[in-house]
């Protein structure tokens, strides 16, 4: 009994062996990397890889990692000029000091 089910179970691990070995792995992107890729695309008005980056991750995490991304460059351009992350947000968008 043991033998019969040790070749079964043989037989599934060498199937799924081989399916891995023929299948490359897909990779999967998370919503930090499709939100660098989109807004740098963006920045150079790639369109193609504009609509790459956004097939990689659903609308709402694509936003979200938008978000993040904004909020951390306008923190980091605020300590390196020494200036309240309003005011660099306003001027980054041509805005009028508040």
């Amino acid at each position: 009994m043991f033998g019969r089910a040790g070749k079964i179970c043989g037989r599934i691990l060498g199937a799924w062996r081989a399916r891995a070995v023929k299948e490359p792995e897909r990779r999967t992107h998370n919503l930090f990397e499709a939100a660098a890729a989109y807004v740098s695309a963006s920045a150079e008005d790639d369109q193609e890889r504009i609509d790459e980056a956004a097939g990689w991750v659903s609308p709402e995490a694509l936003s979200f990692g938008v978000n993040e991304l904004a909020c951390r460059a306008v923190l980091a351009l605020a300590r390196e000029r020494g200036e309240s992350p309003r005011t660099v947000a306003r001027s980054l968008l041509g805005l009028p000091g508040a």
